[in-house]
């Protein structure tokens, strides 16, 4: 692949590292990720802003296909512009200043969203206990003060019920984002669209659903729920990947063929290897297909024939008979 480039828009001189990332990112990504994420970031501020994914693998040691993966996570991350060409080639990647309209970009603020005081007077009360507990539980870690502000903010200023707020939590991590930053945006979506209840989100939230059972019913499942590392396989495919749902049918349909059963870890060794290569749009399927069938095509054609079988018949001596000359000799016997 080619060159691209690689800049920021902060301050020359040092290596600046928001906060945010830190504490919301940084703990949930994979350490290679986070590894490309600072050497781009301390590359973007050296003033040599041009790269090559290959240079990157062999600083890293690791594929291409990696280096592409972590660019594609930290853009669905939202905390990276990532830029591609029509043939999938990295043409830009930028690490602009958090726009601090955005939640998924908000940099820590100097004064707390919610008072000093008001947050001791909300720890206080048993239903935030038990919600701050609770989502320490959903995340699997222990919430850190910027975790419990954001959390509280949204229970106090953005008027968001405890209960609702639990169903928001456990719906960020069952779809693989349990970052702080990416419930806080959720939640505040919800509160503009006027979602106060755990049956409204679940409606809005159905379209995500419908991802979900639309690719069991490729590989022919109907009469079920997804299961937990299910959808783990389909989180990866959607948001890492980023792979549309005609491509994520294709390969569990072809997957169904060669197995002859539903197999969500073979599907993924087919998306996975699209991905490698570059896959966007069936056409790009049918055009691998292509070159695989002319290289078989070729390889027949290079392979030597196997001499023709002979008759087992044809192994002995041919001899020729006068018949009419035996027919004399038995009618004279």
């Amino acid at each position: 692949m080619g060159q691209f480039e690689v800049y920021g828009l902060f301050p020359g001189g040092f290596t600046l590292l928001s906060n945010r990332f830190l504490e919301d990112h940084m703990p949930k990504a994979n350490g290679e990720f986070v590894k490309i994420y600072l050497y781009l970031l301390s590359r973007s501020q050296s003033g040599n802003g041009t790269m090559e994914l290959s240079s990157i693998a062999d600083t890293f040691n690791c594929t291409e296909a990696d280096v592409l993966r972590a660019l594609r996570y930290w853009k669905e991350s939202r905390i990276l512009d990532v830029s591609f060409d029509q043939a999938g080639n990295v043409t830009k990647v930028c690490f602009s200043i958090p726009d601090p309209k955005l939640p998924e970009y908000e940099t820590k603020p100097s004064a707390p969203a919610v008072s000093r005081n008001k947050l001791q007077d909300l720890k206080g009360r048993e239903e935030v206990r038990q919600l701050l507990f609770i989502a320490e539980q959903y995340l699997g870690r222990t919430l850190t003060p910027t975790d419990v502000e954001t959390l509280l903010y949204l229970y106090d200023e953005a008027h968001i019920s405890a209960e609702l707020l639990e169903y928001l939590i456990e719906y960020c991590v069952s779809k693989g984002s349990p970052s702080m930053a990416y419930i806080k945006k959720v939640g505040l979506s919800w509160a503009q669209q006027k979602i106060t209840t755990v049956s409204q989100a679940k409606e809005e939230t159905n379209l995500y659903n419908k991802n979900y059972f639309a690719i069991l019913r490729a590989f022919g499942i109907s009469n079920r729920n997804p299961l937990d590392k299910e959808i783990q396989y389909m989180n990866l495919w959607l948001n890492q990947y980023g792979f549309t749902l005609d491509i994520i049918a294709e390969a569990c349909s072809r997957t169904v063929l060669s197995t002859g059963k539903a197999s969500f870890s073979y599907a993924d060794s087919i998306l996975e290897s699209w991905f490698k290569k570059g896959v966007r749009h069936l056409s790009d399927i049918d055009s691998l297909d292509m070159n695989h069938q002319q290289k078989k095509a070729e390889k027949a054609k290079a392979r030597p024939k196997a001499p023709a079988a002979k008759n087992r018949f044809n192994n002995f001596h041919q001899r020729n008979y006068n018949m009419a000359e035996l027919e004399k000799q038995l009618l004279g016997k």
